[in-house]
């Protein structure tokens, strides 16, 4: 998931990101951002800022390297963020991506992923 545009809105994300965790699904925070909140990064199990790993968005191998940080193949990945060329490099990379438009409707679209309530 993204920071910058997708969590910067309002607490409803970052609780739907804590109801992923919370049935048992790895997640990270991918951001370009060079820090973001403590409350907000304790919802991961894993946060990358910045070019940490070597890459940064768009490039495809960074989702690989994410997933592969998180022990999931990056097939199993579900990837958040507002701007649609993030997406087009997760997407190459295999993960299943949400474009964010607004709270509501990214939250409906994940939960449904994951078979949470919305």
């Amino acid at each position: 998931m993204d920071y910058a545009g997708v969590l910067t809105e309002g607490p409803e994300l970052v609780e739907l990101v804590r109801r992923v965790r919370a049935a048992g699904t790895p997640t990270a925070l991918v951001t370009e951002a060079n820090t973001v909140p403590d409350t907000c990064a304790a919802a991961f199990d894993l946060v990358v800022l910045g070019a940490a790993l070597g890459v940064r968005k768009p490039d495809p191998e960074l989702y690989r390297r994410v997933a592969a940080r998180l022990g999931v193949p990056v097939t199993g990945c579900v990837v958040v963020d507002d701007h649609a060329r993030n997406l087009r490099g997760a997407r190459v990379a295999g993960a299943v991506v949400v474009h964010h438009h607004d709270d509501a409707m990214t939250i409906a679209e994940v939960a449904a992923l994951f078979d949470l309530p919305a």
